[in-house]
């Protein structure tokens, strides 16, 4: 009979003072549910192998995503740059790994306008005079003088509604909130707001990919801006708008996991007539959407009749989703996994919690150094 080896020796001895050896596996998962950080997932699977194997078998790390973002039970699949590159680990520790890292990424605290472009309006009354574009300029006026705002065509009905599409910074941002400015019309008699009774907003993703360099023009925005294009995975209440020509900000209930990248504003009754035409119009000046865009590490793909979390460290190496250029081939740039993780250790919540290079390695696996150091030479 051969003797065991040092490891088998090690787990042994493990595994007479693990606890969950003794209250057992139910017990066990009822404690672990408690964990209410991704720090203390991480850890509590850096206590043993048997603690590790735990975890990752009972996706602890999901459970933790599903609390912190409900909108995290709409991946149907997990893909992973490492279980593509090797077979020698599970998927439940691919998916786990993954799980991790949005854990994280959700916690985030850097607010931010997330928009990135605009991809078209329901209908446009002048183009490009009055096109979408012109809700990104924080102004009302642009160069010669020009009043800048979106104007919607006019219609005799005020129940009709109109929406404005955006494409967020990244495939997965976390959105607190929007804020939209009406249009004050100073060039016409009375000086009229062509505010909306109600605003909504939905969130998701394109069922096929969008065009990398998208440019809003006459031909497509109708196009882009119908609803068969997309899967929305978020629809918020309505908010009721005021006829004022501020910055209105309509905070959400909770902060929402945009999924996919993609926000409409859907704009419900209207309320200024113009007198020239006796039509009801909808015009904003500008929007925000404000929240926190989540590392190029995590994507998505749609697949089915769901949507892939996308998990690549390395985005030089994979590409962006949706086939987006992030203008960056990272061939002149550092790696965005190492950009990310400093950002973890030199945050106030690491810093408060204890983080340290071994806690990162547990949360998303360790990363070659030597790789880098020979990188950057």
């Amino acid at each position: 009979m051969e003797e065991p080896g040092p490891e088998e020796e090690k787990e042994e001895e493990e595994a007479r003072f693990d606890f969950l050896e003794w209250i057992g596996p139910d017990t066990s998962a009822a404690v672990f549910t408690f964990l209410d950080h991704p720090a203390d997932l991480a850890r509590a699977s850096a206590v043993s192998r048997s603690w590790r194997r735990f975890i990752v078998r009972n996706g602890f790390s999901k459970i933790q995503c599903l609390r912190l973002c409900p909108e995290a039970s709409n991946f149907t699949r997990i893909i992973t740059k490492q279980a593509i590159a090797s077979a020698s680990e599970s998927d439940a520790e691919h998916q786990h790994r993954a799980y991790m890292h949005l854990s994280y990424a959700l916690l985030l605290d850097d607010p931010q306008d997330c928009i990135i472009r605009c991809i078209g309006a329901s209908t446009t009354d002048n183009f490009p005079e009055e096109t979408i574009q012109n809700t990104l300029v924080p102004t009302d006026w642009v160069a010669m003088m020009r009043p800048s705002y979106w104007s919607s065509a006019g219609h005799f009905d005020p129940a009709v509604p109109e929406c404005l599409f955006y494409r967020l910074r990244s495939d997965l941002c976390l959105v607190q909130q929007i804020n939209i400015q009406p249009f004050r019309a100073f060039f016409q008699y009375g000086d009229p707001i062509y505010s909306a009774k109600y605003v909504r907003f939905q969130m998701g993703y394109p069922k096929t990919p969008l065009p990398s360099q998208l440019l809003v023009s006459h031909d497509n925005e109708g196009q882009l801006a119908a609803d068969d294009n997309y899967i929305w995975t978020y629809t918020s209440p309505q908010f009721p708008m005021l006829q004022e020509s501020v910055l209105q900000s309509f905070k959400l209930p909770r902060a929402v996991l945009c999924i996919g990248g993609v926000v409409k504003i859907e704009f419900l009754g209207r309320v200024q007539k113009q007198e020239m035409d006796d039509l009801y119009y909808i015009c904003i000046s500008h929007v925000q959407i404000v929240g926190i865009p989540l590392p190029r590490e995590l994507g998505v793909d749609p697949y089915k009749n769901g949507v892939v979390l996308k998990y690549y460290p390395d985005t030089r190496r994979s590409g962006v989703c949706h086939g987006e250029s992030s203008g960056d081939d990272g061939r002149n740039s550092p790696s965005k996994w190492r950009n990310f993780t400093t950002r973890i250790l030199h945050s106030s919540s690491a810093r408060r919690l204890g983080w340290n290079q071994a806690i990162l390695n547990r949360l998303f696996g360790a990363h070659d150094a030597s790789e880098e150091e020979e990188e950057e030479t």
